[in-house]
């Protein structure tokens, strides 16, 4: 296996990880929101739905800081095959 395709792995792996990751977040944060309309905000008070919410905060930031790793790696390979 030649390093570029490792690199390429590498790179699959971390656009798909943030994806899924940004996709998991935005939907707990509108599922968080619809829970607060229908069921009032002391629904999401106890049980399952802190662990939504924490996602909802945590998911974004992280798929961000992937999609910066993986803008940092492609430009590192472009800008050593020049």
């Amino acid at each position: 296996m030649s390093a570029q395709q490792k690199n390429s792995v590498l790179e699959k792996a971390l656009a798909y990880t943030s994806v899924t990751i940004i996709a998991v977040a935005v939907a707990s944060y509108l599922t968080t929101l619809v829970v607060a309309m229908v069921a009032g905000r002391e629904a999401l008070a106890g049980g399952l739905w802190q662990f939504v919410t924490v996602i909802a905060y945590i998911g974004l930031p992280v798929g961000f800081l992937l999609l910066i790793a993986l803008l940092v790696i492609n430009f590192s390979r472009r800008g050593r095959e020049k």
